[in-house]
């Protein structure tokens, strides 16, 4: 870790074998690594410099965030997930356990489960200049190892059945799945039911 590249903030918690601070392929001189106040980054993280990390970030043991990424406040990046360059994540973000993402802008209150990938090439492979990534607005939910295609706007409130391919956008209040997903009915439709694990009393 470089010191003078790196800066924490309060109360940062940053447990065996991180590092902090890697240079990114492309050397910047001026690049700077900040982390904000009560976080904790476990072990086997790797964070490059040129990323800005709000305050009461977690990452999972493994994660891998490079440079070009700005996370918002209380984000949780999970274990084994790679955050590649240009990725834009809101506050209140929980991205779970071996996702992939680049260049995607992720709103506020988003859940992300295990394994879903963010692509950002239709057609591989091209030039960095015709990537486009997804866009997920602010409180939708994407279930676990679901894949995003290049470009798809999802728009706010919206529930990603687990295992779905996403090809085309999504409007606001859907809940879709399949592949290629397909809107079945409105989020205001679930009935959330609630059970009771079988060990619990």
């Amino acid at each position: 870790m470089n010191a003078n590249n790196v800066i924490l903030g309060k109360n940062v918690v940053v447990e065996d074998y991180v590092i902090l601070g890697k240079p990114p392929k492309e050397k910047n001189k001026n690049l700077k690594l900040e982390i904000g106040d009560n976080s904790v980054i476990r072990s086997f993280t790797v964070v490059h410099l040129g990323t800005k990390i709000g305050k009461d970030f977690q990452s999972g043991h493994g994660a891998l965030i490079r440079e070009d990424n700005i996370i918002g406040d209380n984000v949780s990046i999970g274990t084994n997930t790679e955050c590649a360059p240009r990725n834009r994540i809101g506050h209140n973000v929980r991205i779970h356990t071996g996702c992939f993402m680049e260049d995607a802008d992720i709103g506020d209150n988003v859940f992300v489960g295990p394994n879903v990938v963010f692509t950002n090439d239709l057609y591989p492979p091209r030039e960095k200049k015709y990537f486009q990534g997804v866009m997920i607005k602010k409180n939708s939910s994407i279930g676990a190892n679901s894949t995003i295609l290049a470009g798809v706007v999802i728009g706010e409130n919206c529930l990603i059945g687990a295992g779905s391919v996403v090809t085309k956008d999504i409007p606001d209040n859907s809940v879709a799945v399949g592949n290629p997903a397909r809107v079945i009915k409105k989020t205001s439709e679930i009935i959330k039911i609630g059970r009771k694990c079988p060990t619990q009393p």
